[in-house]
């Protein structure tokens, strides 16, 4: 992930010894008696990265719990952080220099009619036919919509929806852009909602990973 974020964001990826890592007391106590092994494993190398991102940012490795479906990170701090088969990375960075960064990585496969369903609008099925073949062009749009939906959502306080944001996939630059949905922006309780949420992406060595950061007011 190092290469598709700012210097400002200090990130972390697992490595062999990372998924059967220590967890603090406030992390342990986020996973329940009975979380499978692979639960376990992911959630540990999460919390394992998030406090080594801690630490490239200049603080002490602090405990990274999960509230409402997502990370808490410490005061003054936005992080992410993203798992799949193989691999996980968290990322971190102080408020003053970012607003929010989201990230995620995903099997670079195709994904089922049903889920192509539920994540593209008609508007993006079009587009991604127009796209160059060799990719799976659906899971990177999936991806992203992951990641756009992290930045949202701590600066929001609420969930998107897939339908919730269009994405545009530029291919030659490696980027995506994607646009809130009007009705979304609206009905957000927060000054000056983002309406739209650009990153980067990469398809390599059987990955998707994409990310995005917004910059601070």
């Amino acid at each position: 992930m190092r290469d598709l974020l700012p210097s400002t964001v200090a990130v972390a990826v697992a490595g062999p010894d990372d998924w059967v890592g220590e967890l603090l007391a406030a992390e342990q106590a986020c996973l329940s008696d009975q979380a499978v092994p692979t639960r376990r494993r992911d959630f540990t190398a999460g919390r394992v990265c998030a406090r080594r991102a801690l630490t490239g940012l200049g603080l002490p490795p602090t405990a990274v719990p999960a509230a409402e479906r997502a990370p808490v990170w410490p005061a003054g701090v936005v992080g992410t952080i993203t798992h799949t088969a193989g691999y996980c990375a968290a990322a971190a960075a102080h408020t003053s220099d970012i607003r929010s960064v989201g990230m995620d990585a995903e099997q670079h496969r195709e994904i089922s009619p049903g889920v192509r369903r539920l994540v593209l609008l008609p508007e993006e099925e079009a587009h991604l036919a127009r796209l160059p073949s060799g990719i799976f062009w659906p899971i990177v749009l999936f991806s992203a919509k992951e990641t756009v939906y992290k930045v949202w959502h701590p600066v929001v306080g609420s969930w998107l929806d897939f339908q919730d944001a269009r994405l545009d996939i530029d291919p030659d630059a490696g980027t995506f852009t994607a646009r809130i949905a009007p009705a979304r922006i609206a009905e957000a309780d927060v000054d000056d909602p983002p309406a739209t949420i650009s990153g980067r992406f990469v398809v390599a060595d059987g990955l998707v990973r994409t990310a995005a950061v917004l910059p601070p007011r």
